[in-house]
């Protein structure tokens, strides 16, 4: 089992920013892709952003130019989701997910998610 420790939600006013912190421990491995995930009210699930153990990253189109996640080297398995220039859509209770992938004999990948207790991070006026 893999355990997920978040921090660094609340409110802010539009245009400010926040840091989301994220720390795995337990069962982890070396290959892993981390990443945050957030949920609106009434709305799916989405994945804002996520970096892999060699440092690739991807983000949703809406947070391009605002949010830069980052892994520390030294703690491989800290994550952080540096939240700059926040507009009031950026409202959502915020995940942190931890993803490994493995290869089945039966030759398909099989991916396994941990979840983070989720943090609120609101932003309004």
């Amino acid at each position: 089992q893999v355990q997920l420790v978040e921090s660094g939600g609340g409110l802010v006013q539009p245009g400010g920013s926040l840091r989301l912190s994220c720390a795995a421990s337990g069962r982890t491995f070396s290959i892993n892709v981390m990443g945050w995930y957030r949920q609106a009210p009434g709305k799916q699930r989405e994945l804002v952003a996520r970096i892999s153990s060699d440092g690739t990253t991807n983000y949703v189109d809406s947070v391009l130019g605002r949010f830069r996640i980052s892994r520390d080297n030294a703690k491989k398995n800290t994550v952080y989701l540096q939240m700059n220039n926040l507009i009031r859509d950026d409202t959502a209770v915020y995940y942190c997910n931890y993803r490994i992938t493995t290869l089945q004999a039966s030759g398909i990948y099989h991916d396994t998610d941990y979840w983070g207790q989720g943090t609120q991070v609101t932003v309004s006026s």
